[in-house]
């Protein structure tokens, strides 16, 4: 007998318009599991089936495979994660229309020069060649996207301090007319962005990741007709620019990813200007550091990151990396802890991090989403220790 609010799979298929062989598939590849199984074995889904089914179909006409949708997918449906997977699937599906349409321009430059030229123009070829491979990183681009966006909205929800880390970060920039900056590891832009207001209208920003896929939500979170910004995509142990450019570098959470610190110094102290600064921010290691105390109690063999990446550079020893490199060294503490009250946002957090917690958490999702919604229903007090030093040539 079928449960109120329950399809057949024969049902479930026809109202997503696919065949009821996919929706078997999807089950047999743990992709897309039925709510619910009676006793003879027949198989139920939900409205909330119906929006995971979305996401994976979306995911599937992108280009990933199945193994990478298994990995990239949770079954759950509440608002806060529908909300941010829908936002990072539309920024995949505008990702992918401009690579289309790169493409596009590709095979009719090439196809123009053989009709004119008689010949193949082989460098025109090799970018056609490069265009049409680029989906192969459209896998890292939305798992960025998704960790990005899920530690930004667990301290936009629920900060202590409301002044926010971007525009406290922006404060200490100390901004004037004229001058020529560049952050290093701009990400989506958000420092910018929450801030455009206040942006003088003489001024110059390089914004630069080594992501194409960020420095992309970058120009669409700006607006590419801001002519008071440019985009590069480099590595920041190798900026390409002229000595003495520029009045201030910033690197917002970026010197721990960093693989030699040394040169990275070296090139800021290259690009700066004479009196120019370098904000560098990171954190201690106390910094939310209940979040790891909370997958601990779960289950003791999650690390939410197999390095700590403030032991490379972080609070305690970060001026002892900047030192050799710059006249004075000032760590200034962003004072803020966070309060959750919430279990989705907390779990999206944990679920970003870059550890061995998918393993042992995805397939024990419900289980893990009722502990910490009893942890979170008074309000869950998490540690902040984060801060920049702000460095003179």
């Amino acid at each position: 007998m079928k449960k109120e609010g329950y399809y057949s799979s024969g049902e479930f298929a026809r109202m997503a318009h696919v065949t009821l062989r996919t929706i078997r598939y999807y089950d047999k590849q743990n992709i897309l599991k039925p709510s619910y199984v009676n006793d003879a074995g027949a198989r139920f889904y939900t409205d909330e089936d119906l929006a995971r089914l979305q996401q994976i179909l979306l995911l599937k006409f992108l280009g990933f495979s199945l193994d990478d949708i298994r990995d990239m997918t949770i079954n759950d449906t509440d608002y806060h994660f529908m909300r941010d997977s829908l936002d990072v699937q539309l920024k995949l599906v505008r990702d992918r229309i401009e690579q289309l349409q790169l493409v596009e321009k590709a095979i009719q430059d090439t196809s123009d020069a053989i009709q004119t030229q008689h010949t193949i123009d082989w460098n025109q070829m090799l970018d056609l060649i490069h265009l049409t491979g680029m989906e192969k990183s459209m896998k890292n681009q939305y798992q960025n996207a998704t960790n990005i966006a899920a530690r930004i909205k667990l301290h936009s929800l629920y900060a202590i301090n409301k002044e926010g880390w971007f525009p406290w970060i922006y404060s200490q920039c100390h901004l004037q007319s004229g001058m020529n900056v560049l952050e290093l590891g701009c990400g989506d832009g958000a420092l910018w962005k929450q801030n455009i207001s206040l942006l003088p209208q003489n001024i110059h920003l390089t914004l630069s990741d080594i992501s194409d896929g960020m420095l992309r939500d970058a120009r669409r979170a700006l607006g590419a007709r801001d002519s008071r910004f440019s985009f590069a995509a480099f590595d920041c142990e190798k900026i390409p620019a002229a000595s003495e450019s520029y009045d201030l570098v910033i690197a917002n959470h970026v010197l721990f990813y960093c693989d030699n610190l040394e040169n990275v110094c070296k090139e800021v102290r290259r690009v700066l200007k004479p009196g120019g600064r370098f904000l560098c921010s990171t954190y201690g290691n106390s910094h939310m550091k209940e979040i790891s105390q909370l997958v601990s109690q779960f289950d003791e063999r999650i690390v939410l990151s197999a390095n700590k990446l403030y032991e490379k550079f972080g609070r305690e020893n970060g001026a002892q990396v900047l030192e050799p490199w710059f006249s004075r060294v000032e760590w200034i503490s962003y004072e803020d802890g966070l309060l959750v009250s919430d279990p989705e946002p907390l779990i999206s957090y944990i679920l970003s991090c870059h550890g061995n917690q998918n393993r042992y958490l995805l397939d024990h999702y419900k289980e893990f989403r009722s502990f910490v919604k009893k942890k979170t229903e008074k309000g869950l007090h998490i540690t902040k220790d984060a801060g920049i030093f702000i460095c003179n040539y």
